[in-house]
């Protein structure tokens, strides 16, 4: 290996754990806040980068009626729940039997308007955002074709399409096991991802997406070339790690999911939404499982079930960083980056276990350096 070929694989290697990185960011985020260990987190890589490919072909995106069907679906069992509770207090309190205290007949009308406030947001948030949307792409498709969109357009519009899948799986189907055990959490992910899979089969087919590059242009210093997909890509990661990096250190909302992190109880008694920081985190990490869709499909051919090995290196990135600290994640998914382009040079059958194997010493270090949660799995 010369020094040409070894900078074409730092490049390759670069470009791809740029993408890693902001997917170890989003992992780290929602185990850190909910405990979940988002495995479809590669998922949104594969909605993200198929979806723009189907615009740019004119092609509908179906996975709007995803959007719409768990929206329903979320919003029916608000619903449910909030006449529930609703009932459950006008019994407690009981109003037709007891005209004369006039205390709890405020208290049911306090509760009776913040369960219509909490059904309104809800209502809001999950069933007219969606068909609002779905409106609004049947008006593009009637008006003119999503393959003449700008880039940006349609960058905004897939954006627009997936991340708010991440809280509405949270709300489904995190969020009624948020006192789980990890290792339920777990499963629960690995099942959901097993869906997300089959949907994106049905939604999008078995042929694979290959969308057009963001900025389109070469650069050449001398021997070494770059083209202007693989810069956007780099500098596009590095300035949103530059802003998670300010809005985690300056923000009251990002304090909030800090909190939550650190001590989910504590958090809630100070008044924080615990559930709405849920919610937040997988918003942000759909946001960047998107992106990172989109980043990365003018590079590689995005199959329905790409999304899983991608998402897999991300999380070994995390891995590597102790799925603890955001720079440290990112760092650690730029190494899984690099070390998968070098090793696809020297030895490409054993490309993939060998970069899974990275995470086997750092499980070893980190068990004799914590050997205390070893003694307490054993007591238990």
């Amino acid at each position: 290996m010369d020094a040409s070929i070894a900078l074409i694989l730092f490049q390759d290697g670069g470009v791809t754990g740029a993408v890693y990185a902001l997917l170890a960011i989003g992992l780290v985020l929602v185990f850190s806040v909910t405990r979940v260990i988002f495995i479809p987190q590669g998922e949104m890589v594969t909605y993200g980068a198929l979806t723009i490919a189907a615009l740019q072909v004119n092609k509908f995106p179906v996975v709007i009626y995803l959007q719409i069907v768990l929206g329903l679906y979320i919003f029916f069992i608000e619903f449910l729940s909030s006449y529930k509770l609703h009932r459950m207090r006008l019994i407690k309190n009981k109003m037709p039997l007891e005209p004369i205290q006039t205390s709890g007949q405020q208290g049911a009308s306090i509760n009776s308007q913040f369960v219509n406030k909490s059904l309104g947001l809800g209502f809001t948030q999950f069933v007219i955002y969606p068909f609002s949307l779905w409106f609004v792409l049947l008006q593009i498709e009637a008006l003119t074709s999503f393959s003449e969109l700008s880039i940006l357009t349609q960058t905004l519009l897939t954006l627009l399409l997936v991340a708010p899948l991440g809280p509405m799986l949270y709300k489904s189907v995190f969020e009624p096991l948020s006192d789980a055990t990890i290792l339920v959490l777990l499963i629960v992910s690995v099942a959901l991802h097993l869906s997300l899979m089959g949907l994106g089969l049905w939604m999008f087919g078995a042929e694979g997406g290959r969308s057009k590059p963001l900025l389109d242009l070469r650069l050449d210093w001398g021997s070494f070339t770059m083209s202007g997909q693989s810069l956007f890509v780099v500098l596009s990661s590095a300035f949103i790690m530059l802003a998670f990096s300010l809005f985690f250190h300056y923000s009251m909302t990002a304090k909030a999911l800090r909190a939550t992190a650190i001590n989910r109880l504590g958090a809630s008694l100070m008044g924080i939404k615990v559930k709405r920081a849920g919610q937040l985190a997988f918003l942000l990490a759909a946001s960047l499982g998107a992106f990172s869709g989109i980043l990365i499909g003018p590079i590689t051919t995005i199959y329905y079930d790409s999304g899983f090995i991608i998402g897999l290196k991300g999380f070994v990135g995390a891995i590597l960083g102790g799925l603890s600290g955001y720079p440290l994640a990112a760092a650690g998914a730029l190494l899984v980056g690099l070390m998968e382009s070098y090793i696809s040079f020297w030895v490409s059958a054993y490309k993939e276990v060998l970069v899974f194997s990275l995470i086997i010493p750092v499980l070893m270090w980190r068990s004799f350096k914590h050997p205390q949660l070893l003694e307490e799995d054993e007591s238990l």
